[in-house]
């Protein structure tokens, strides 16, 4: 039922109804599109925030994307509704909305398009969604074959959905001059100074076609008429009724009649999107279909190999080969093309989150790294001379702080040497601490080393009469917006992460030759991690925090939300946990959170809103925050296990993050390995029936974290300033493994093996053994071949 392609280019799902919620995703700069396998579509553009044109049936508020997305008989959607003209008989692809079950059914997810197979009744329609580089458009093909051994007679009726564009004015037509149905409105809006910006929208929605339909649709209520959406009275007819919309709610339907002999295939292609003026349709078909070049190829088969190599731009830092071939196709070759993505695209976002922006640029350090420099940059030239970081990042002129951005958090100082590190291992590039950046208040300019040391300074000002910091309305965890609102309330997670914080900084001045500033943070960080022990350890585990009220919450006297995840981690990471409590908070961290689908963010979860600690405990018992597998939480522990030779604790972990590979255990999550969510549903010893469904939400900050998961844990080829550092930590029932690492311009092929008699991992390059573990004077556009012999 579930595959991938021999050269695992795609992976592909050959029922419509096991895993009903099956998806991928396509992306360029200015657009974003989620296709689920029964053909329901969530899209946006950037104009410059997002928008939609294929809407609800009813107004949409203008929100982010939504976990566990629902869908309906009528959510937006690209369907072939497909018509026997001698019998009558009508199905659909993919397989919504008439949902005859098809003879035989393929969807494939791609790196660069996404596919469907569906045979019905000897007919196959097979339909490709493919994107361009730049431009907001969706481009389509839909071919269709005669299997049977007869002649057939069709209708086939390509359907995308408009849907209600607005209450203000909408309508819709069929532009015969250009075979093209476009429908038009006016976003609505109440205040006249919000028209300047009104009128500069692109409120169109065109659905272009290549070859003229016999016939068409805009109309919505006359195409379902009685029949509704899953039998249109529209296609029960011999032809559609050409109608217009006014004022109705639009949509976008051709007809096409076919007459084919056995084996003939015909092919179809549209191109689906928002447009300004009905002129930007126009020339849209010219780049499209009109205009070939000296190959014969015109701009749709260009748009699709230009769009093929800008995904192929994302593709990684290294090859790995294991036991687990499983696990080889997930981090070979789709984790990169999910942390490219958020790299690339910011989310789709003017103002992504700080600690988003940050750590999904920590990640394109291993991708592309001139685009990781720019974005630290950019983020630093909005901080405050104080050193405070701002809540969000405005990456377009026209852009303000929305959503979760208006409320104040406390975390975001925390990222900058943690995620700025990972760019420094992977580019040796410490010219970026001399660059000097304006802040954003006032006149002055600093060093990238001074922003970054007021940042610091930041978070050991910003604490108690106790030495633990404020948490505001929230710190990385973002509905944690009750424990410190009053201005008393203190984060246990974040005075342990800036004790991180500080050591990273610390490493990275002393690498630098400020010996005096290393001594100054790591003996904060000493004071930081001596606090946390003496307020926030619990005898088993560490406490979460301390409300405005002064009570201790995440501690073993209370019933719910008795143990926090990212308590425990970080103080792995910041070297707060001796010996003794790092055992007996990796025993709590077994028994009480972890689950056959990863390990949970807190426990047991909240059941009703506790009134000093936030809406997290509002949210339903084991989603998101609150109890589920929230995968970036997970792997900031992951993260911490490998840094303290966890190595078995953190493999086991890491791969429960990935669906699969037990058939099963993917029908549970409703989701295909391409793509780690954000969470993966929680609460497993109280409601285990739904644990482990995914939210499909592929926007997450995990990502980042789990390639450095494996690049300097699970393989251990972590940069270092001299040189590549190679310390495998391999699961114990791996004899072997290799890696191809791409770094500073080098390729280096690296293979690890276990032997008898090794105490210590033994290096040998080029056939000679090396003197510890570090390969140095790497040269850009050398390659070296590696063995690394381990225990």
């Amino acid at each position: 039922m579930i595959r991938s392609t021999e050269n695992n280019e795609y992976y592909e799902l050959t029922s419509p109804t096991k895993i009903p919620k099956a998806s991928g995703f396509l992306w360029n700069d200015n657009m974003m599109i989620h296709m689920n396998c029964r053909g329901y579509a969530v899209a946006q553009f950037m104009q410059p925030e997002p928008a939609k044109y294929s809407h609800s049936p009813n107004l949409e508020a203008k929100t982010f994307m939504q976990p566990e997305q629902p869908y309906y008989a009528h959510h937006p959607g690209r369907f072939v509704f497909v018509k026997d003209e001698e019998n009558g008989d009508i199905f659909s692809a993919p397989y919504e909305p008439v949902r005859v079950l098809p003879d035989n059914y393929t969807f494939a997810v791609g790196k660069n398009n996404i596919i469907w197979k569906v045979e019905s009744n000897g007919v196959l329609i097979e339909m490709k969604l493919s994107l361009p580089k730049d431009d907001p458009y969706e481009l389509w093909e839909v071919k269709v074959k005669n299997l049977s051994n007869k002649k057939r007679k069709l209708s086939i009726y390509p359907y995308y959905t408009v849907g209600y564009m607005s209450w203000m004015n909408q309508s819709g037509e069929y532009l015969e001059d250009i075979q093209a149905i476009v429908c038009s409105s006016i976003t609505p809006y109440q205040k006249y100074q919000d028209y300047a910006k009104i009128k500069e929208l692109n409120d169109k929605t065109f659905l272009l076609a290549e070859k003229k339909p016999f016939s068409w649709e805009v109309s919505q209520e006359v195409f379902e008429g009685e029949g509704g959406i899953t039998l249109p009275t529209g296609i029960q007819e011999e032809a559609l009724s050409k109608s217009d919309s006014r004022y109705e709610m639009p949509t976008a339907v051709f007809q096409y009649k076919l007459e084919m002999d056995v084996n003939e295939e015909q092919s179809y292609r549209f191109v689906f999107g928002p447009a300004k003026y009905d002129e930007d349709v126009t020339a849209v078909r010219n780049k499209y279909f009109e205009a070939e070049n000296e190959a014969g190829e015109d701009g749709f088969v260009l748009a699709e190999k230009e769009y093929a190599k800008y995904i192929a731009e994302g593709s990684g830092c290294l090859q790995i080969k294991t036991p687990d071939a499983h696990l080889d196709n997930f981090v070979n070759h789709w984790l990169p093309r999910q942390i490219y993505y958020h790299g690339i695209t910011n989310r789709l976002s003017t103002d992504p989150q700080t600690r988003n922006y940050l750590q999904d640029n920590m990640g394109m350090s291993y991708i592309k790294p001139s685009i990781a420099r720019h974005a630290f940059v950019h983020a630093l030239s909005q901080q405050e001379s104080s050193g405070a970081m701002p809540d969000g990042i405005t990456i377009h002129e026209d852009a303000e702080l929305k959503y979760i951005n208006q409320v104040p958090h406390t975390d975001h100082c925390v990222w900058l040497p943690i995620c700025l590190s990972t760019y420094l291992d992977e580019t040796n590039d410490y010219a970026i601490l001399d660059e000097v950046v304006p802040f954003a208040d006032g006149n002055e300019e600093a060093t990238v080393m001074e922003h970054i040391n007021r940042a610091m300074y930041w978070l050991i000002n910003d604490r108690d009469e106790r030495g633990l910091n404020y948490i505001n309305q929230g710190d990385w965890c973002d509905p944690m917006n009750m424990v410190g609102y009053k201005g008393k309330g203190v984060s246990g997670w974040l005075t342990t992460a800036s004790a991180y914080a500080f050591m990273i900084w610390a490493d990275i001045c002393e690498k630098n030759g400020l010996q005096d500033n290393s001594e100054k943070f790591r003996q904060e960080a000493d004071k930081s991690n001596e606090v946390i022990n003496k307020y926030l350890w619990d005898g088993e585990w560490y406490a979460r925090g301390i409300t405005d009220d002064n009570v201790v919450f995440g501690i073993s006297k209370d019933k719910e939300g008795r143990i926090f995840l990212n308590s425990q981690g970080w103080a792995l990471l910041s070297g707060a946990a001796d010996e003794v409590k790092k055992e007996k908070l990796l025993k709590s961290v077994v028994d009480q959170l972890e689950s056959p689908y990863g390990v949970e963010m807190l426990g047991p979860a909240y059941t009703a809103m506790r009134e000093d600690v936030g809406r997290v405990t509002q949210k339903h018992p084991g989603s998101a925050e609150n109890g589920s597998v929230y995968n970036h939480a997970a792997v900031f522990y992951i993260y911490a296990l490998y840094t303290a030779g966890e190595t078995e604790n953190a493999y086991r972990l890491l791969r429960k993050m990935i669906p699969g590979p037990d058939l099963d255990d993917i029908i549970q999550r409703g989701q295909l390995p391409v793509f780690i969510p954000n969470y993966y549903r929680g609460a497993y010893r109280t409601i285990p029936r739904t644990a482990g469904r995914s939210s499909h939400l592929f926007n997450t900050g995990t990502v980042s974290w789990v390639y450095r998961c494996i690049v300097d844990g699970l393989f251990g080829v972590q940069g270092a300033k001299d040189g590549l550092r190679i310390q495998p930590q391999l699961p114990a029932d791996w004899q072997e493994a290799s890696v191809t690492r791409s770094f500073r311009g080098a390729d280096i092929e690296i293979d690890i093996r276990r032997e008898a008699g090794i105490r210590e991992t033994e290096l040998y390059v080029n056939g000679d053994l090396v003197e510890g573990n570090v390969m140095k004077d790497l040269k850009s556009g050398e390659k070296y071949k590696v063995l690394v012999k381990v225990q």
